[in-house]
């Protein structure tokens, strides 16, 4: 039996080594332009999206501006001063009592 390692194929030569090389440099040149080129479409789509629903909530937004949110129903009026969320403010001597 005979060892295929020991064939008689000769290594590459000098031109076919080059000629490797470049062809390598080039494929690899190829495919980092043409994932800039996804990148930039990829981008360009985004801004169009995001241009496309800015230009449609134009109106909604100057609405928004013109009216300041209220909580709750007030008749348009709005409330300013403080608001403290989930506490009781107790006064001292207060006249109010709770009968049992």
């Amino acid at each position: 039996m005979e060892n295929p390692s020991n064939t008689n194929a000769e290594s590459p030569s000098l031109l076919r080594k080059v000629a490797g090389f470049v062809v390598t440099a080039a494929l690899i040149g190829l495919v980092l332009m043409l994932s800039a080129l996804l990148v930039i479409v990829i981008l360009t789509a985004g801004a169009m999206t995001w241009g496309y629903l800015w230009w449609k909530t134009r109106d909604l937004r100057k609405q928004m501006r013109q009216h300041p949110s209220v909580d709750g129903m007030n008749d348009g009026e709005v409330i300013r001063g403080k608001v403290i969320e989930g506490e009781v403010i107790r006064v001292a001597g207060s006249s109010y009592r709770v009968e049992r």
